[in-house]
């Protein structure tokens, strides 16, 4: 069975375990094809809880053609991710092409730092609120919030209707 549809995650070290793992099994049980990229390929990078993931591809080898969605795990790997200029230029070209981006909790930092929430309604973690709305987005306190092809959650009990929400995106359901 070929993939119908290509994601690619975002990886660094410190990355929540469940808040990449839950979104990355759920696109791959629909059909997805899920590459891991990091600053390294074929580098190990270990969760805030002891789960590794390897980098398929790295930072370098990212192109928003091939792809036909992003995921951004929360944890402190966002704060790692969002100083890469390479991410940063692949999230706005993903973001200009209306290609599903999702985040969850401190993921919003890296859509802060590629400046794409300007006029954006968007939710995270509370704790990052203020980075969110100082970017010129709407917070709100909710589930999960969808803002044209943003799928933004705050925390790990909102995965199952976040890891829904991006996989009905990606599959224009």
């Amino acid at each position: 069975m070929t993939a119908s549809k290509r994601v690619v995650c975002l990886l660094d070290d410190e990355f929540e375990d469940l808040e990449l793992w839950y979104p990355v099994y759920r696109a791959r049980e629909e059909g997805a094809e899920v590459v891991y990229a990091g600053p390294e390929k074929g580098r190990k990078h270990i969760g805030k809880y002891g789960v590794p993931a390897v980098a398929d591809i790295s930072y370098d080898e990212l192109d928003a053609d091939s792809f036909d969605g992003l995921l951004v795990p929360g944890g402190w790997a966002p704060d790692k991710i969002r100083r890469d200029v390479k991410v940063l230029e692949f999230v706005r070209r993903m973001d200009a092409a209306g290609k599903p981006i999702g985040q969850i909790c401190h993921a919003g930092w890296v859509l802060v730092s590629a400046k794409i929430l300007q006029g954006r309604t968007v939710t995270s973690t509370p704790g990052i609120r203020d980075d969110m709305e100082n970017a010129g987005a709407v917070w709100l306190d909710e589930a999960v919030v969808i803002d044209r092809n943003l799928v933004s959650a705050r925390r790990p009990p909102d995965l199952p209707p976040y890891a829904k929400a991006f996989c009905d995106l990606l599959f224009n359901r």
